[in-house]
């Protein structure tokens, strides 16, 4: 009896276990699926922000790509850039090189301009100093020895004779009155060419005829001709030493009507125009040699900056 009294509490204890097991076990079970579910919606939600990350790694790596490629052509542009400063460093230096070398070419012709401007300076001086000489001693032997109004000495130098101070009208031959004053005139041209500095100066003295416009053409081209060779041939016969010593300074020329020094159709002007003219023409060969020494020490343009 008693035992099996015991055997009803173990009946009774057992099936109030089993119902207390299932329920664990159920609990368990509904645990562990919501535990399955929360890791599968994990997994899932971590598998779309994967697949984001990606997206958006692929995107980054893309971008550095294209960075990278706009890197490489900038420093392609900058290596191009690079190389063209380096040029215009080298042409602007060669410029700078050309401008220091034209400067200091512009510099020494503008001193050899300088000095040949000196020179024919010098040389002008030199001119206006014989034709002051020839004028002073002309003047002063026409005043001392002729006397005579009826030529002058003007401002370039050249003497003016009135042909009624040594010829008749119409003539050539020389006058009576007119033979002191070119007797006069040979000493006074004598005493000029003695001077050796004027003399080297002198390229020719000229005797020239001059008449009026009345007449022919051909008779006063005729007319002239044989008053200026009379003038110079009386003053080689007045004074020898003139022939001797000077006579190849010496030479005529006929201008017939075409030089008036007056336009007017008066009597006064005709006798203006009818003249015998001296005139000292002078050198210009030091002009030249001096312009021919600069020129010959030039550098042809199409030379310049020739090694």
């Amino acid at each position: 009896m008693r035992r099996r009294q015991r055997m009803l509490l173990t009946d009774e204890g057992t099936e109030n276990f089993w119902p207390s097991f299932t329920d664990l076990i159920s609990t368990i079970a509904m645990i562990l699926f919501v535990l399955v579910l929360l890791a599968y919606i994990q997994n899932l939600i971590a598998g779309k922000q994967l697949v984001a990350m990606r997206a958006e790694l692929a995107e980054s790596a893309s971008r550095i790509a294209a960075s990278r490629s706009q890197l490489e052509q900038s420093q392609l542009r900058l290596r191009a850039l690079s190389a063209e400063i380096a040029a215009g460093q080298e042409q602007l230096a060669a410029s700078r090189a050309l401008i220091d070398q034209q400067q200091a070419t512009v510099s020494e012709s503008n001193r050899e301009l300088s000095s040949l401007r000196s020179k024919v300076q010098g040389i002008a001086v030199l001119r206006v100093d014989v034709l002051q000489k020839v004028k002073q001693s002309i003047d002063s032997q026409l005043r001392a020895k002729s006397g005579s109004t009826g030529a002058r000495v003007a401002d370039n130098g050249n003497i003016m004779i009135d042909d009624s101070l040594v010829f008749e009208t119409d003539a050539y031959t020389i006058r009576s009155g007119g033979k002191a004053f070119l007797s006069a005139m040979a000493k006074a041209l004598t005493n000029v060419l003695a001077d050796e500095s004027v003399r080297q100066n002198i390229d020719v003295i000229l005797v020239q005829g001059h008449t009026d416009e009345r007449g022919t053409v051909e008779y006063n081209r005729e007319l002239s001709a044989k008053r200026a060779n009379a003038v110079l041939n009386y003053m080689f016969r007045a004074e020898p030493s003139l022939e001797n010593s000077y006579g190849e300074y010496f030479a005529s020329s006929a201008y017939s009507e075409f030089r008036p020094v007056e336009q007017g159709k008066t009597e006064a002007s005709f006798q203006q125009n009818r003249r015998i003219e001296i005139s000292v023409v002078l050198k210009d060969a030091g002009i030249r040699s001096v312009i021919d020494e600069y020129m010959k020490n030039q550098v042809p343009i199409g030379n310049q900056g020739a090694p």
